[in-house]
């Protein structure tokens, strides 16, 4: 079956440009010139990805990828020539999973979208087949199903990353995970530095599981070395 791709692009030169190419590599296509538009269709069909550019009129990228991630996990990779580190990191911390920066090469474009949709595929499978469906620690509980955090009574909602960050830390609890890893293991890609992106991702984390995220209890630093659960 088909992948459907919702493509958020206001510039209809670079949106026919990626819908041909994504369409030869056998992908369906719907396309949206504006906020309004992309949130209607993302309401009325089932998607496996969304290209989210992010200034768009009406209605903006970051307003609606906040909008999506209430009630979808559903992978989000932003295209935007918006470019720098702090775009980026506001990005990513919206609850997209990937960036890519204006120009880039179709090949590369295509190796990120199958990335995304196959990391979501597989940890889709993963979640299906699991006998398990929690994870404890101390008072933090994962619930594998909801992909939400429960911390005492206190129910915590998780973009996608953010939940296999501490799935990746909670189910291997005396182990310590290099920044590298960490991007390898979730993002399933080459590392070329991305420290923004986990340090982003980790803060963020932190900010809805630990009572003081400036004293972290839950997701402890390793100074020189990356991260880990617990003492």
């Amino acid at each position: 079956m088909q992948k459907v791709i919702l493509l958020v692009e206001d510039d209809k030169e670079i949106s026919h440009l990626i819908k041909s190419h994504l369409e030869m590599e056998n992908f369906t296509i719907i396309t949206a010139f504006d906020g309004e538009e992309a949130l209607s269709h993302f309401q009325q069909h089932k998607v496996d990805l969304i290209l989210l550019d992010l200034m768009i009129p009406k209605l903006s990228g970051m307003e609606l990828l906040k909008i999506v991630r209430e009630t979808s996990l559903v992978p989000v990779l932003i295209i935007s020539a918006k470019g720098s580190d702090i775009d980026k990191a506001l990005g990513l911390g919206f609850g997209a999973d990937d960036y890519i920066s204006k120009p880039f090469s179709m090949i590369e474009l295509t190796a990120r979208v199958n990335a995304a949709i196959r990391r979501a595929t597989q940890y889709s499978t993963i979640e299906k087949q699991s006998i398990a469906n929690t994870l404890h620690y101390k008072e933090l509980t994962l619930d594998l199903n909801s992909f939400t955090a429960q911390v005492k009574d206190r129910v915590v909602k998780l973009t996608s990353k953010e939940f296999h960050m501490l799935k990746l830390m909670m189910t291997n609890k005396s182990r310590v995970f290099t920044k590298e890893q960490i991007y390898q293991l979730i993002w399933e890609d080459d590392y070329f530095g991305n420290e923004n992106v986990i340090n982003v991702h980790i803060r963020r984390l932190r900010e809805k599981i630990e009572e003081d995220p400036s004293n972290p209890q839950y997701i402890q630093t390793v100074w020189g070395i990356g991260y880990k659960l617990g003492e």
